[in-house]
């Protein structure tokens, strides 16, 4: 609303992300704000080109009409389209718009619109990209009426750290009533309608045959012109049983007998698709150039889902395990991304690893996931290294334990100062982190 009311430069609003996340239903709200505010409705289009004849008539064609309709305006022109990227050439014509035609203000969207495959140049000061997450754990809670814990505000997690205990005590009991809500997140997902399905059987197979299938079997045969969608499916379905796995492509291709290239292009539309996020490691120079690629979901229930495996994804410490620590990286993206963070994950000598840091304000903040009963000092050797030949201070593990918020040193494996750790339970930390992430 703020872009459409008052944009701080002439560029057209570009929504972004994967199909049912929300989009459509933010252009609506936005349409019934502008109306509420007195702009006039005939100022007003709302075109989706999903719809086979708005598709077939196009972008000139229809607006064409439009304006045949109706008396010229006075003032300004608001134009939503939805689903942009069925629209023939549709970036040449924003580019146009933006250029020459100011009193209109245009809001787009596109489920899978992947800006590194088309026109970079004409999309260069011309859009204004708002990327838009599946829900996060707080909207997941709000969205289906659950009441929120009455827990403090916080700016950056780690600032817990310098709490008194008492106060980490009770923000951990306070939690508590979250752990079956977090389960629940695991097993439906971000998206509103598979969150309000009451069955998890049927919101999985929404999510598996009403997102996932609909971007593998049509957007990539429509958009991308992808005709091995069976080769496709299968780099998928190793991601999902792989998922926060090493993007080892020798291994991947080997096992799928297929060839490099295909593969690599597969993992890029997939991206661009909204459908999966590739974590760099961390480094500069040859270390990024050597280091290989992280793959994880784009969402928690999307391997599940995919998988068939229900309610036994709870019994399953392997794939349990594997989805929080997709939600906690997705909630660290949700909470950091917009303070400009960078994000990458962190590998040593003997495979010492970090599943995840986040470098915010040239402040680097590891995060260890260990959904596990007992996280032993040996779990976290990675983290040790990483902060002693960092000069780290403070750091993240994210655990299963519902009681388990608490501060502890991380002694250094060498001589030097101890960092304090933070041991947080997960549906604590993704509560806070996304409630960091909104406005």
């Amino acid at each position: 609303m703020a872009w459409l009311a008052q944009p701080p430069t002439h560029r057209a609003i570009l929504l972004s992300g994967a199909r049912q996340v929300g989009k459509t239903t933010l252009l609506l709200q936005s349409i019934a704000e502008l109306i509420a505010q007195g702009v006039k409705p005939e100022q007003i289009l709302y075109l989706t080109f999903d719809h086979p004849l708005i598709k077939l008539a196009g972008l000139e064609g229809t607006l064409k009409v439009w304006e045949e309709l109706r008396a010229p305006p006075k003032g300004l022109e608001y134009l939503f389209l939805d689903e942009i990227q069925y629209a023939k050439d549709w970036a040449v014509w924003l580019k146009h718009q933006t250029d020459f035609r100011k009193k209109r203000r245009i809001a787009v969207t596109g489920s899978s619109i992947p800006l590194s495959v088309e026109d970079r140049e004409s999309g260069v000061g011309r859009w204004h990209t708002i990327k838009l997450p599946t829900l996060s754990f707080c909207e997941y809670l709000q969205i289906k009426g659950i009441p929120l814990p009455k827990l403090p505000p916080v700016s950056c997690l780690l600032q817990a750290i310098d709490w008194p205990e008492k106060d980490r005590i009770r923000a951990a009991e306070s939690a508590r009533p979250l752990v079956p809500h977090f389960h629940e997140y695991l097993l439906r997902g971000g998206f509103p309608q598979t969150a309000l399905v009451e069955d998890v059987t049927i919101a999985q197979k929404l999510l598996r045959e009403d997102i996932i299938d609909k971007v593998l079997k049509r957007d990539m045969t429509a958009l991308f012109g992808v005709r091995r969608v069976l080769e496709l499916e299968k780099v998928f379905l190793y991601l999902c049983l792989h998922d926060g796995g090493m993007l080892d492509l020798p291994t991947l291709c080997s096992a799928l007998e297929l060839k490099r290239p295909t593969v690599a292009n597969f993992l890029d539309l997939l991206e661009a698709a909204h459908l999966i996020v590739k974590l760099p490691p961390y480094g500069y120079g040859k270390e990024v150039l050597r280091g290989r690629y992280k793959a994880y979901l784009a969402d928690p229930a999307m391997a599940g889902s995919v998988l068939l495996k229900g309610r036994s994804l709870l019994e399953d410490e392997t794939r349990l395990g594997a989805a929080v620590e997709t939600a906690v990286l997705k909630h660290v993206l949700w909470a950091y991304g917009p303070r400009g963070g960078a994000f990458s994950y962190w590998r040593g000598k003997r495979d010492y690893e970090v599943d995840f840091v986040a470098e915010v304000q040239g402040k680097l903040i590891p995060f260890e996931v260990k959904y596990q009963q007992s996280v032993r000092p040996d779990d976290l050797k990675g983290q040790r290294i990483l902060c002693q030949e960092k000069d780290i201070t403070r750091a993240c593990a994210v655990t299963r334990d519902a009681n388990d918020f608490d501060v502890v040193p991380l002694e250094p494996a060498d001589k030097g100062p101890a960092c304090s750790l933070l041991k947080i339970p997960a549906p604590l930390a993704c509560f806070w982190l996304s409630q960091m992430g909104q406005p």
